[in-house]
């Protein structure tokens, strides 16, 4: 596992091949960054599945009304949804969507990302100055990369566990 120098901004995403670590860049993207770390210890993340995860692009994420694999899970509507708290301003930078980084997915409202994201498998730049970008990949990038791909999957990995690093004993 990577060296985490900031555990406060660092989650912990479990997938079903290991661990996954995200360096969180609150200097970045503060709301994203917040309101990721609020979702995950509230355990909103727990169970949610990769409802669109298309090879050589990307893997996306984290509807937490839709995509809980253990609650209600309805897989044509997994990706539809978000959390129960407003929708985020888009939080535009200079960094590029490269390999490993996670972006805020959201609808055409550039001001409309709420839980959801996704992780990068390829340098993806004509995304960049459209998507929030707001963490990246230290370690397990690997585990990314053996997600089951579908636009949604016959069978969709989840996240087992995402956690804040500073929250883990």
């Amino acid at each position: 596992m990577a060296e985490i120098k900031d555990p406060e901004n660092t989650i912990i995403l479990t997938l079903k091949d290991g661990e996954v670590v995200i360096e969180l860049l609150a200097d970045v993207a503060p709301k994203h960054t917040a309101r990721m770390k609020e979702l995950a210890r509230a355990k909103a993340y727990d169970n949610v599945c990769f409802h669109r995860v298309i090879n050589g692009f990307m893997a996306q994420t984290g509807d937490v009304e839709n995509g809980n694999m253990e609650n209600n899970f309805n897989l044509r509507r997994a990706g539809t949804g978000g959390s129960d708290m407003p929708d985020l301003p888009a939080e535009f930078s200079k960094l590029p969507h490269d390999r490993g980084t996670l972006g805020a997915a959201r609808s055409q409202n550039p001001n409309s990302a709420n839980s959801q994201f996704f992780i990068n498998f390829a340098d993806n730049h004509f995304l960049n100055g459209q998507y929030t970008v707001y963490g990246r990949v230290i370690s397990g990038m690997e585990h990314v990369d053996k997600i089951t791909r579908g636009e949604p999957p016959a069978n969709p990995d989840r996240m087992i566990t995402v956690r804040v690093a500073a929250d883990v004993a």
